[in-house]
Order: C-alpha cells, then structure tokens, then sequence
C-alpha cells in the first residue's frame, strides 16, 4: 500500500466534490493507496491541516508521503503554502473549475485514472512559485479578509500581508471579475460564471493609474488595464496568458496590458486562450524578477496605501490582497508531482 495523505475541498466545483470523494477513495483504494483522508471545513483550512501533517512528518524524522490535493487550484494553493520549502511532494487529483495547475504538470483534468497513475508513477519536479506582499482585502460577503500565516513568512512591510502564489497572481480588470465573484451570479456553474461576470464587470469598471516599477528599473505610471504573472502559460481553465511560462524557469515573466477599451477588454477573450495576445493592443510581455505596485492618488502621486477605487491583485484565484503590493519570482519552492512528460521538461 502506498500512503498518501488526501486534503479534500468538498466545496469545490460547486460542492460536487464532496459528493464525489466517496466513490474517489474507493479508487485510490483499489488502486493501492492507503488513504489518510483530511476534509477542510472553511476557507484556509486545508493549509493548516497540511501544516500540522508536515510538522509530524518532519519531527518523526518519517519518509516524505506523498501529499494529494483533492479539488481546485484553490485547494492546491492551500496545500502548497503549507508545504513550500519542504521535501515533501505534492500531487492533485482535479476536481475544480479550471484546473490550470493540471494543465501545466500534465494531469488529465477528467480520467480519475490516469490522474491517479501519475500519483503513483509520476515524477517529482522541483518549482519555482511567486512572493505577494500587499494590503489585506476587507471582508466581503463572509469571505474573510486574509489574516497572516507563519508559514508564509514574515512581512518586509509592517501592515502587509504575504501569500504565496504556486500558479497565478494578476491585478486589474481580472482580479476585478474574480472578486464579484464572491458576490454575483452564484447560481451560475463552471466557466460561464468567468464569462457572465466579465461581460457585467467590465462596462462599468472604473479606470485607474498604476506605478508600476520592473526589477531595478525605473518607476512608470499608466492607466492599467491587466497584470499577469504564473508559474506556467496558462490560467482561467486554459487560457495561455503568460506564453513560454514553466515552473522551473530561472526568470519569472509578466504580461502588462495599458488603458484598453471597453470593447478590447470584451474581445480580448479569443486571443489570450490561443496564447495570441501579446503584441496586440500594446500587450507586453517581459522577463521578470521582481513586481512593484502602488495606487496613484487625485493627485498623480503613487501612493504607500490604498487609495480611491481598490485594485485587489490575486493570489491563486483568490482576490484577497490589494495594492500597493509587491511580487518576486523564487526558484525551487515546492516539489509537485506531474506527468512524466511535459512540454517544459
């Protein structure tokens, strides 16, 4: 028996996943995991389960088992945060509504089976994941605003929060839609949730300028419409946002998109899911180490607290922070567990 230790998020998906974990252990079963099963309770739960699993795995002085997230990159996220830095390997059984983390490490996002051979047979990669320090989010609608975690590590700027970010973190009109979410259109599934939200999010988005500074660089300020970066190409159930992306780059990458028009925001869907975007429009793309953000004030002054309409910047799908923050790309932050074939390695 292979054991393994499962953080299942019954939430996810729309809390089909809950449902469906049942008949998924008895897979796992019969296909020779000794399953050590941890249901999460709330948002954040499931990176304190696999923190108390770590801290008995790594006093006990016991062979690293593998660590399964069962559900979204939300869950992922958790999971991740709570075992960066260590020996441990991560695997996913998918079961979320993008599943972008899949995509990038080869797991097929709906055959139970093969996702659980490469549990068993996959290799272990070691990947590199993005620092975000910003503002705590308020609480929304019972979505709390974000407390810190000692495994996140400690903040370069008293008041701000940190997260890790293992697949995506983007700020504008897309942290935007993610975060009415947590409001709106509840009663829609899947990915045309993503699409309703932005059709209604994005005619009514107010503009707003952005410092942006690039590595040492100097400081630029711009009408920013979107910033992308991840860990591989794509995001939002695969579009390829950020091109040419993979988890064991030496350099991370950003995509910068500057004062689109409302009707380029609509239209833009089409080309980012073929990777086509950069170069259209002004859509940059550049190799990158370190992100600084700040809000412009009335005034044009970049700004160290948040100021007029917020602009939230996400971590994994999650809008929970918000500018000023800052974003750094580190190598060898987690070890995941992928398809033995990728396009990357």
């Amino acid at each position: 028996m292979v054991k393994a230790h499962f953080i299942i998020n019954p939430a996810s998906r729309d809390f089909r996943c809950g449902k469906a974990w049942p008949g998924i252990k008895k897979r796992l079963t019969e296909k020779g995991f000794d399953v050590i099963e941890h249901m999460t309770e709330r948002i954040g739960h499931g990176a304190e389960l696999t923190h108390q699993i770590r801290t008995e795995i790594e006093s006990n002085g016991d062979e690293s088992p593998l660590v399964v997230a069962v559900g979204g990159d939300g869950i992922v996220h958790e999971v991740a945060s709570a075992l960066r830095g260590s020996k441990i390997p991560l695997g996913q059984i998918p079961f979320g509504s993008g599943n972008d983390c899949c995509i990038t490490h080869g797991i097929p996002r709906n055959n139970l089976n093969d996702a659980i051979d490469i549990l068993m047979n996959g290799i272990d990669r070691s990947c590199g994941a993005w620092r975000l320090e910003g503002v705590a989010a308020p609480t929304l609608d019972g979505y709390p605003s974000p407390p810190p975690n000692h495994w996140d590590g400690e903040v370069q700027i008293e008041g701000r929060t940190v997260r890790w970010v293992f697949l995506e973190s983007d700020a504008g009109i897309t942290s935007a839609i993610s975060r009415a979410k947590l409001r709106r259109a509840k009663w829609i599934k899947g990915p045309k949730k993503y699409t309703y939200l932005g059709v209604t999010t994005i005619p009514f988005w107010p503009r707003r300028k952005v410092e942006v500074t690039l590595d040492d660089g100097e400081p630029s300020i711009h009408d920013l419409t979107m910033m992308t970066v991840t860990t591989g190409e794509t995001f939002g159930g695969g579009y390829r946002v950020v091109p040419n992306m993979y988890p064991t780059r030496k350099d991370g990458s950003i995509v910068l998109a500057y004062r689109l028009s409302r009707l380029q925001m609509l239209s833009l869907m089409g080309p980012v899911k073929k990777g086509k975007h950069v170069g259209k429009w002004g859509i940059e793309q550049i190799d990158v180490n370190r992100v600084t953000l700040r809000p412009v004030n009335q005034k044009g002054e970049p700004s160290d607290v948040p100021v007029g309409n917020p602009t939230f910047i996400q971590a994994d799908g999650e809008p929970l922070l918000q500018l000023p923050a800052t974003l750094e790309w580190h190598q060898n932050q987690i070890i995941f567990r992928g398809a033995k074939d990728v396009s990357w390695s």
